[in-house]
């Protein structure tokens, strides 16, 4: 179980450490809600920029993310967010534990999990994964499922904001009496919301799914590792 007897958790994970980050968090905790930041830390500069449609997205700057993040998880997404399973063992070595260090360094908080860049893995990196000692690792495919995997190392999320049946998998999760632990894990990038121009999908799903005193709002660790 949850904290105080609970059985139903939710976590939100979202990638890459962007100028998006800001006002996402701005309405999580607004609405308390928490998530999880995968971030790369050899790439986490504003110098670092992509183009996504008519968008420029932005890294931040390291200087000022601990304030930021203050109060949700920060996690692995490799140091370049390259195609792990394209690498050899030593090279994927290097992406997560050069990544640990600098996230240990940086937020002066131990790592427990992370998600795989583009969301692929083989068992090689899924081995390298273990070896790091990280107890959770998340992919990109959509379960529309609550339930918790035997293995967290290719843990698969609930579904992505984007998904046009968010809202009423939301509700279903609401109205959910489960006799087992069940975890609603909600993924994405917060540059998408500028891209798709719909940054009330995130604000209504939050305000819709907050304030259940049945629920457990964690990041992925407190959701994952009980």
């Amino acid at each position: 179980m949850f904290p105080n007897g609970k059985l139903k958790a939710l976590t939100l994970s979202y990638d890459d450490g962007v100028e998006q980050d800001k006002r996402l968090v701005e309405i999580l905790n607004c609405y308390k809600i928490k998530a999880t930041f995968n971030i790369n830390s050899g790439l986490q500069s504003g110098a670092n920029t992509f183009q996504k449609d008519d968008v420029l997205v932005k890294r931040m700057n390291v200087r000022g993310l601990p304030e930021l993040y203050k109060g949700h998880e920060i996690a692995v997404h490799s140091l370049t967010h390259p195609h792990l399973e394209n690498l050899d063992r030593e090279t994927i070595m290097n992406e997560l534990e050069q990544d640990i260090l600098n996230i240990e360094r940086i937020f002066g908080a131990s790592v427990h999990g992370m998600a795989y860049p583009f969301g692929t893995f083989n068992e090689t990196v899924i081995n390298a994964v273990s070896e790091c000692k990280l107890r959770y690792a998340r992919g990109v495919k959509s379960t529309h499922s609550f339930d918790i995997p035997q293995n967290l190392l290719t843990y698969q999320p609930t579904i992505h904001h984007k998904d046009p049946g968010l809202m009423e998998l939301a509700q279903t999760f609401i109205s959910l009496k489960p006799s087992k632990p069940q975890v609603f894990y909600l993924w994405g990038h917060s540059y998408e919301f500028d891209v798709d121009n719909n940054w009330y999908v995130i604000e209504d799903f939050c305000k819709l799914i907050s304030g259940k005193d049945d629920i457990y709002y964690a990041v992925n660790a407190q959701a994952l590792l009980q």
